[in-house]
Formats: structure tokens, C-alpha cells, sequence
């Protein structure tokens, strides 16, 4: 099995606490909400 690694920089204020989940597996997942004031209008969206 090939071992996949992904690197993901987020900036941004966090909503709330992460919430952190242990799998039957026994590995860990954290979900989170971030905020951020970027904004993308790409070209076809309506106006």
C-alpha cells in the first residue's frame, strides 16, 4: 500500500475548538471551521 502525504498550509481565524475524534481504527480526526476574508469571484458568476 502506498502511503500518501498531502501538506496544506490554512490561514485564518478559527470558529470554534477543533473537534477531535478517534476512529474505530484508533487514528485521530479533528474537525474545525475557519474564517478568512479572502474573497474569489471567478469570471462566470453572475453579477
Amino acid at each position: 500500500m502506498y502511503a500518501l502525504k498531502n501538506k496544506v498550509q490554512l490561514i485564518g481565524n478559527l470558529g470554534a475548538a477543533p473537534e477531535i475524534k478517534t476512529m474505530e481504527s484508533g487514528k485521530k480526526m479533528a474537525r474545525f471551521s475557519i474564517a478568512t476574508s479572502e474573497t474569489y469571484k471567478n469570471s462566470k458568476e453572475s453579477a
